[in-house]
């Protein structure tokens, strides 16, 4: 039987804001999250990306990491034990490129159901509905799964994938844009702000309509706007780079 997601209270942060395991309660009081995300975990070790950086714009900036980690087999070995003793349910989000990569992924982690409460699968921003699909359908086991959705893709990826597969919930990633750095160079990433917080919106209501629960994110930095999304039907609310520079 797989294991309920019960978010208590209906916040978490989303991947990539808070490490591999929990801040220490002296860092960061875990009492606001009702679960935590580890940061995207990929399969073998990713470097930094060499032209990494953060670009400013109005209403937020835009971020290029290249989603650097140490790889799955080490991350759990460092971080299984941590994880066991959290006292919050830990999610750990899958970085994965397609769908053999995924199912080598799930496999090396049910063996941890009951340390870790489930996973949160990362489709890539270039993936079509049948690679989700086959995704989706690869880490599907014993432990609850939640699908990160490319967040400017979301209501094309949602039709087709709950015709074929129904994941625990779906979450929304934060969208992609460009931006030009001081040296001249186009840069691609991830973008994040409060500027955001209307997309998150319309993204929600869009992706709701799928009949499955929705984690809503982008652009949160008050108390008013987790409010409004958990007032138009978000299961939960996940929060990113507010938790790096504090919200109102």
């Amino acid at each position: 039987m797989k294991y309920d997601l019960v978010f208590d209270p209906p916040l978490m942060n989303a991947a990539g804001s808070l490490g591999f395991t929990l801040p220490s309660s002296k860092e960061f009081d875990l009492t606001r999250l009702g679960a935590f995300i580890t940061n995207p975990v990929s399969l073998g070790p990713r470097r930094p990306a060499s032209d990494s950086c953060c670009l400013s714009h109005p209403g937020g900036f835009l971020l290029h990491t290249g989603h650097p980690n140490p790889g799955l087999k080490r991350v759990v070995r460092r971080y299984r034990e941590r994880w066991k003793r959290a006292p919050l349910p830990v999610l750990v989000h899958l970085l994965a490129q397609d769908a053999p990569e995924a199912a080598q992924m799930a496999a090396r982690l049910e063996p941890l159901a009951g340390v870790i409460a489930g996973l949160e699968l990362g489709l890539p921003p270039w993936v079509d509905a049948a690679q989700a699909i086959a995704m989706i359908q690869a880490v599907s086991g014993e432990m609850p799964v939640i699908v990160r959705l490319p967040h400017e893709r979301a209501p094309e990826l949602v039709a087709a994938i709950v015709g074929a597969v129904k994941p625990a919930a779906f979450s929304l990633g934060a969208p992609r844009g460009s931006s030009v750095a001081p040296g001249g160079e186009l840069i691609h990433g991830r973008l994040y702000g409060p500027g955001l917080f209307p997309q998150a919106l319309e993204s929600l209501l869009k992706v709701k309509e799928a009949g499955l629960p929705v984690i809503a994110a982008g652009g949160v930095y008050t108390p008013s706007q987790i409010d409004t999304l958990l007032s138009m039907g978000a299961m939960a609310v996940q929060l990113d780079t507010v938790l790096w520079r504090g919200g109102n």
